[in-house]
Protein backbone atom coordinates (compact mmCIF):
# COMPACT_ATOMS: atom_id res chain seq x y z
CA UNK A 1 0.00 0.00 0.00
CA UNK A 2 1.33 3.03 -1.15
CA UNK A 3 0.80 6.44 1.24
CA UNK A 4 0.84 9.79 0.47
CA UNK A 5 3.24 11.88 2.97
CA UNK A 6 3.06 15.12 1.34
CA UNK A 7 2.43 17.20 4.12
CA UNK A 8 5.17 15.09 6.52
CA UNK A 9 8.22 16.30 3.50
CA UNK A 10 6.66 20.00 3.89
CA UNK A 11 7.21 20.08 7.74
CA UNK A 12 10.49 18.29 7.05
CA UNK A 13 11.63 21.15 4.85
CA UNK A 14 10.16 24.20 7.06
CA UNK A 15 7.35 24.79 4.72
CA UNK A 16 3.82 25.93 6.63
CA UNK A 17 1.51 26.37 4.20
CA UNK A 18 -0.18 25.61 1.14
CA UNK A 19 0.61 28.92 0.42
CA UNK A 20 4.32 28.70 0.95
CA UNK A 21 4.54 25.76 -1.58
CA UNK A 22 2.74 27.44 -4.33
CA UNK A 23 5.27 30.05 -4.25
CA UNK A 24 7.59 27.56 -4.65
CA UNK A 25 6.26 25.88 -7.19
CA UNK A 26 5.99 29.22 -9.20
CA UNK A 27 9.43 30.01 -8.27
CA UNK A 28 11.68 27.27 -8.21
CA UNK A 29 9.60 25.06 -10.77
CA UNK A 30 7.97 27.64 -13.12
CA UNK A 31 4.78 25.40 -12.19
CA UNK A 32 1.16 26.94 -11.56
CA UNK A 33 -0.85 24.62 -8.95
CA UNK A 34 -4.51 25.92 -8.35
CA UNK A 35 -5.20 26.38 -4.50
CA UNK A 36 -8.10 23.38 -4.67
CA UNK A 37 -5.91 21.29 -6.37
CA UNK A 38 -2.85 21.62 -3.96
CA UNK A 39 -5.44 21.56 -1.00
CA UNK A 40 -6.92 18.25 -2.94
CA UNK A 41 -2.74 17.37 -2.95
CA UNK A 42 -2.69 17.77 0.55
CA UNK A 43 -5.43 16.68 2.37
CA UNK A 44 -6.28 13.61 0.74
CA UNK A 45 -4.23 10.50 -0.74
CA UNK A 46 -3.68 11.30 -4.75
CA UNK A 47 -5.98 8.63 -7.07
CA UNK A 48 -3.71 9.91 -10.17
CA UNK A 49 -1.17 12.52 -10.76
CA UNK A 50 0.43 14.24 -13.42
CA UNK A 51 3.92 13.64 -14.07
CA UNK A 52 4.34 17.42 -14.65
CA UNK A 53 2.70 17.80 -10.94
CA UNK A 54 4.75 15.05 -9.54
CA UNK A 55 8.13 16.78 -11.33
CA UNK A 56 7.37 20.11 -10.09
CA UNK A 57 6.35 19.19 -6.48
CA UNK A 58 10.06 17.42 -6.10
CA UNK A 59 11.52 20.65 -7.87
CA UNK A 60 10.16 23.17 -5.22
CA UNK A 61 10.65 20.61 -2.19
CA UNK A 62 14.12 19.46 -3.17
CA UNK A 63 12.70 15.32 -2.76
CA UNK A 64 12.42 12.74 -4.94
CA UNK A 65 9.23 10.99 -5.65
CA UNK A 66 10.69 8.28 -3.17
CA UNK A 67 10.45 10.70 -0.89
CA UNK A 68 6.71 11.80 -0.96
CA UNK A 69 5.16 7.87 -1.16
CA UNK A 70 5.68 5.37 1.96
CA UNK A 71 5.31 1.54 0.85
CA UNK A 72 3.63 -0.79 3.14
CA UNK A 73 3.47 -4.08 2.06
CA UNK A 74 0.60 -6.35 2.77
CA UNK A 75 2.93 -8.71 4.92
CA UNK A 76 4.20 -5.74 6.55
CA UNK A 77 0.75 -4.24 7.15
CA UNK A 78 -0.57 -7.59 8.83
CA UNK A 79 2.03 -7.48 11.19
CA UNK A 80 3.81 -10.53 9.27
Amino acid sequence: MLEWVLRKVMLEKGIDSGAELLRLLQEKAGYRLSAPSLSALMNSQPKQMKGDTLDALCTALDCSPGELWVYTSPTQKKGA
